[in-house]
């Protein structure tokens, strides 16, 4: 029994954001597989019963843990809409890099569309202002994404990248982009 369970009065306050933080730690240190609620809950120092409260399954926090990860992603609009998106696939995957044991978590788990819509918005705006139409640019925003997040989980493969591979990596990754950003741009 953990030393929370064993004290008396009243039990831990937890909070869905502590939830998300542990799960991702759980995520990072031992790989997606190890993440159970009853591992949660000892992360935690707390019964896996008391995370029901917040989530009601395990796919439940899994989508909460691809929104959480997703709203990490920096990057700096610029004027042209084709920095900006380099901008955002260079931070996109260096979240991914990051989280090398959560690629596959992201691959298989969509984004919440409120949440990608409002990551995303600085893109479209610049789009917008190239004359560009919203389904069009998120047809670009999309392929950009999934181009990143694929390279991604080619490069890691769920494991951290072993780190005499990042310059092959980086100089694929960077043609890729280059490539992409130079057929949507005609």
């Amino acid at each position: 029994m953990t030393e929370a369970a064993r004290r008396p009065g009243r039990p831990r306050q937890l909070h869905r954001e502590d939830i998300l933080v542990a799960a991702v730690g759980v995520i990072d240190a031992e790989g997606l597989e190890a993440l159970t609620m009853r591992r949660l809950g000892a992360a935690l120092g707390v019964t896996a019963m008391s995370l029901y409260r917040h989530f009601d399954a395990r796919d439940t926090v899994l989508a909460a843990v691809v929104d959480e990860l997703v709203a990490t992603v920096d990057f700096v609009p610029h004027r042209a809409w084709p920095e900006t998106l380099r901008s955002f696939a260079e931070g996109y995957r260096a979240m991914l890099l990051r989280h090398p044991r959560a690629v596959a978590l992201l691959a298989t788990h969509p984004v919440d569309p409120e949440r990608g819509r409002t990551l995303i918005e600085p893109l479209l705006a610049g789009f917008a202002q190239a004359g560009i139409d919203d389904d069009r640019a998120v047809t670009i925003v999309q392929s950009v994404a999934v181009f990143t997040l694929g390279h991604a989980l080619a490069q890691v493969g769920g494991d951290p990248p072993a780190p005499e591979t990042a310059p092959y990596y980086d100089a694929w990754f960077e043609a890729g982009l280059a490539a992409l950003l130079r057929g949507f741009a005609e």
